[in-house]
């Protein structure tokens, strides 16, 4: 190779080196730019991903959680309360990756306990292989909880819960009402009063390190207790209501009743009891209507308790007084084509007369010897078409129509407990009206310690006279109504129920009345709903129960006795035709 040659080839350089460089040099600008970008994209554009990831690694949320408040009546004694409880539920994804299923032993005894088939409890686990919760058994006492938790069967775990507990049972059942699983009250005073009786969980979160330890606090919300709720009501007062009322009912072959006690002072409610009740602790197997609450739900027309009534409006517009005298000869009279009679011609009669004979011709000619407007005033100032105050849900208003047309037979039924139906609530809150000297006051189902303010209706002369008469009709009218050593004062009623078309051929029985007469304290209702037997007249199925209840609540209260004669009933039965 010649010289020249050689010095040439030696000239030259390599020519991959070049593109080589470049391209290594965009490779890695090309990496530091998506970095850069990813970067930028995580920390400017969208942040919060990267932040909830760390949040769920980190932070974390301890939840105080409160019990619900008591139910207690007026003298402190425990209505409903809260006992500790857990449940049972189980973590499917744990389960399987942990091949607990195969600790069968294991899951046939937790199946035992809990009285489940244990095939249908591990399906729900196969079933639901990727999900996070769910539930095997709620509230489980701490007994079962503990047998559970030495089974340590992988993704079975327990949560502290509350179970509401009625110690007084069936007693006080439809009043004080009961909670669903999740404690909610759904019926009763636990519906009324569920955001008093709930209260609020508190909660702290907080931030951990990797290894558990609380670093930062980074919030405090503290819990707010629940309240208790206490009750006008007296467990002494209710349980002998409920013991009589059930007795009754079932003597009487009665398919339901219904006695309320109220103190006419304050309006408090002393007791409200119904039967058949139910267990509120075991509610399996009840049908919906023993949980009704008849006692503010179920309406009737009232019979011949609203003659009192009648002769009070007659007396406060001035057609009659205590010592007026009535002719209701020939015994019946023909209104518009319609009958209103008695079973026998009386003749003339007083106005006690009228209310121990219960006689539809004497309330028929006061009232129809008045403005009809004032009469209709009148049976609405009562509270009739209107609730009682107390706040209960379900609570009817009644019937009581407010129309301009009123045949003079319509008037003379209404002067005798028929043409509107009510409660026994707002039957009691008639007597405490006549028992408080014509001031209409709300009734409570709250203890209270001031008298509320009341609504004047009558005047307290007229209402004085016509507890007088009220005297009279147990003494000559209800003997079974009476009550040892107390003078008392009521009216019994006896109704026809109604069906499609007109009246069946069932019955309801009723007395309200009040005790002592002179200072009245205490009003009792007392409803017997279709009694079965030969006997159905309010004289002989409510009276008696009457008697027993007002007897145990002059007792209950202290109430000195004010009438040195001994009375003993006697059989003989009362007049007591509507």
């Amino acid at each position: 190779m010649t010289k020249a040659v050689k010095k040439r080839q030696g000239k030259q350089k390599p020519t991959t080196v070049a593109w080589r460089f470049y391209v290594v040099l965009a490779i890695v600008l090309t990496i530091y730019g998506s970095l850069m970008a990813r970067a930028a994209y995580i920390q400017v554009i969208e942040p919060d991903m990267l932040k909830k990831q760390g949040d769920m690694r980190s932070l974390r949320t301890a939840a105080k959680t409160v019990q619900r408040g008591s139910i207690l009546d007026r003298n402190g004694r425990e209505l409903a309360v809260s006992v500790p409880v857990e449940t049972v539920w189980a973590d499917p994804k744990i389960v399987m990756d942990n091949n607990a299923l195969a600790m069968t032993e294991h899951w046939q005894a937790l199946a035992d306990v809990l009285d489940q088939d244990v095939n249908k409890l591990t399906a729900r686990i196969v079933r639901n292989p990727s999900k996070r919760f769910v539930y095997i058994e709620r509230q489980v006492s701490p007994v079962m909880a503990n047998y559970i938790k030495e089974l340590r069967i992988p993704g079975v775990h327990l949560r502290k819960e509350s179970k509401r507990f009625y110690p007084s049972g069936e007693v006080s059942a439809h009043l004080v009402g009961f909670t669903n699983v999740d404690d909610k009250g759904i019926e009763g005073i636990e519906r009324v009063y569920d955001s008093l009786l709930t209260g609020k969980g508190g909660q702290k979160k907080f931030r951990k390190d990797a290894k558990g330890r609380k670093i930062e606090i980074l919030s405090v919300e503290e819990a707010e207790p629940p309240k208790d709720v206490q009750l006008s009501i007296d467990s002494r007062i209710q349980t002998l209501a409920y013991k009589e009322l059930k007795g009754a009912v079932k003597a009487f072959k009665a398919t339901s009743g219904s006695v309320i006690v109220a103190d006419i002072k304050t309006g408090e409610i002393l007791a409200m009891v119904n039967a058949p009740s139910f267990n509120p602790n075991n509610r399996s197997n009840t049908p919906a209507n023993k949980m009704r609450n008849r006692a503010i739900t179920d309406m009737f027309e009232p019979g011949s308790t609203m003659k009192p009534l009648s002769l009070l409006t007659a007396m406060e517009f001035g057609v009659a007084d205590a010592d007026t005298i009535v002719n209701t000869n020939p015994g019946w009279m023909r209104l518009g084509g319609r009958r209103v009679s008695d079973p026998i011609n009386r003749k003339e009669l007083t106005m006690e007369e009228i209310l121990i004979h219960s006689s539809n011709m004497g309330t028929a000619k006061l009232v129809l010897s008045m403005p009809k407007e004032f009469l209709l005033d009148k049976f609405f100032e009562v509270g009739f078409g209107e609730e009682t105050g107390t706040g209960l849900v379900g609570e009817t208003s009644g019937m009581m129509h407010d129309r301009q047309r009123w045949s003079q037979f319509e008037l003379a039924t209404l002067s005798f407990g028929y043409a509107l139906a009510i409660s026994p609530l707002q039957l009691t809150r008639l007597y405490t009206t006549i028992a408080n000297g014509g001031t209409k006051i709300p009734l409570t189902i709250l203890k209270t310690e001031q008298r509320p303010q009341g609504e004047q209706i009558f005047s307290s002369n007229i209402t004085a006279d016509l507890r007088d008469m009220l005297e009279g009709v147990v003494e000559k009218g209800a003997p079974k109504a009476k009550v040892e050593g107390y003078r008392v004062g009521g009216k019994t009623g006896t109704s026809i129920k109604a069906v499609a078309g007109g009246y069946g051929n069932d019955y309801v029985g009723l007395f309200a009345g009040m005790a002592p007469i002179d200072d009245p304290e205490v009003v009792v209702v007392v409803v017997i709903n279709e009694p079965g037997g030969d006997l159905y007249h309010g004289g002989d199925v409510a009276a008696p129960v009457f008697s027993r209840v007002m007897k145990g609540t002059m007792q209950v209260l202290n109430v000195a006795p004010n009438n040195a004669q001994t009375v003993k009933t006697t059989p003989k039965q009362g007049d007591d035709n509507a």
